[in-house]
């Protein structure tokens, strides 16, 4: 391995920067997407290490997803270059040369080995680690709380109706205010967000067929990822019409969608298989709309197209101009199957949050007497 002058290369003609990021990235987000971004941005080739379930579910408790999906995941997002599957839990110097990378990247966030200590702490102390800023409002262990909502009567809203002003207002005002039900942060979106993630897209080339789909997208999964995988294959340009909260909850009903738009096109626009979102795309494809984007032809899946608001099937223009394919993915998986996953292990994931705060907690705790101890060593040597 090159030694740390040579691994702060830089000028014309460097090697490139070879980065190493690790972790669960269990049901992947866009938590884990800008994660990986900004990653991507700290050197030239990004290697993206993702444990085992048989790991994951020694140190944190059982993932939702299985390995294998998210493999396929990971792969999937634009800024990852190479996956080392099983990755090790702890991150070591050993594993950072093996894979020939400068230093390791992991978010301002504490993670913690089953027995309490930091799995970054020798990267740390060999001068091998960076961190990049943690997305607020997202995580794996929230959107499992969302999910677990579902099966809960308190969601309602004339309950909710029913929490004090002050809770209601906090909820309202400050980002960092957590559910009191099931510890969902509230994410904030931004057109600099979503210009990061759009970032290095271009508009179709003279020539290019371009493909439309739509949908919801929620939970973003192996079965959107393969759907929008062989929809890329009919062209050469894809984009992706995402229905807004009203209208997915309308088909959909119940909790849905689990995420907002915002958080649904961030997602969407992490996939490398996409070239352009249309955010808050109507449910009906219309003449107009097909004229406006220059589409070539319009894919849908194998699930059920139901009719829109008049009563009218909504593929009833592309349909008639010829314009219109309906493909199959290969892949059953669907954001109720999800949902199913959680509600049929709820009690273990409950119990897997649970001890995923008090384990933050007591970090968080740990670190603060630390602080405390600084300050008095200042004080007494002063």
């Amino acid at each position: 391995m090159a030694d740390s002058g040579e691994r702060n290369r830089g000028g014309q003609g460097r090697a490139p920067l070879r980065v190493w990021v690790d972790g669960c990235f269990d049901m992947v987000h866009f938590g884990h997407a800008n994660a990986l971004r900004q990653a991507k941005k700290m050197g030239d080739y990004l290697i993206v290490g993702v444990h085992s379930d048989e790991e994951i579910s020694k140190h944190k408790g059982p993932p939702v997803m299985t390995e294998e999906e998210r493999y396929k995941m990971v792969r999937a997002v634009k800024w990852v270059d190479e996956v080392v599957e099983a990755a090790p839990y702890v991150t070591t110097i050993e594993t950072l040369d093996k894979y020939n990378c400068d230093y390791c990247v992991h978010g301002d966030d504490i993670t913690m080995t089953a027995d309490g200590h930091d799995t970054y702490a020798e990267v740390k102390n060999g001068g091998r680690y960076k961190e990049c800023k943690r997305t607020a409002g997202v995580s794996t262990t929230d959107l499992v709380g969302r999910m677990l909502l579902l099966t809960k009567t308190h969601h309602d809203r004339e309950n909710e109706a029913q929490l004090p002003r002050d809770k209601v207002e906090e909820l309202r005002e400050n980002p960092q205010a957590r559910s009191p039900w099931t510890g969902v942060s509230q994410f904030l979106p931004t057109t600099q967000k979503i210009a990061q993630f759009a970032e290095g897209g271009s508009g179709p080339e003279p020539g290019d067929r371009i493909v439309y789909v739509s949908g919801a997208f929620d939970l973003f999964h192996v079965g959107h990822l393969d759907f929008l995988q062989r929809a890329r294959q009919e062209g050469d340009y894809l984009i992706v019409g995402l229905h807004t909260d009203p209208v997915v909850n309308g088909y959909k009903g119940s909790n849905h969608p689990i995420m907002n738009i915002h958080e649904r096109t961030l997602c969407v626009l992490a996939c490398r298989h996409v070239s352009e979102v249309v955010i808050g795309a109507p449910y009906t494809v219309t003449e107009e709309l097909m004229e406006h984007f220059n589409i070539d032809l319009v894919v849908h899946g194998r699930t059920n197209v139901i009719p829109d608001t008049e009563g009218h099937d909504p593929y009833k223009v592309p349909k008639g101009l010829g314009k219109y394919k309906q493909i199959d993915s290969g892949n059953d998986m669907t954001t109720t199957k999800i949902i199913e996953r959680i509600i049929r292990n709820r009690l273990h994931f409950e119990a897997r949050n649970k001890a995923k705060e008090e384990k933050e907690m007591r970090a968080f705790e740990a670190l603060q007497k630390q602080v405390k101890s600084g300050q008095k060593l200042i004080e007494e040597s002063s």
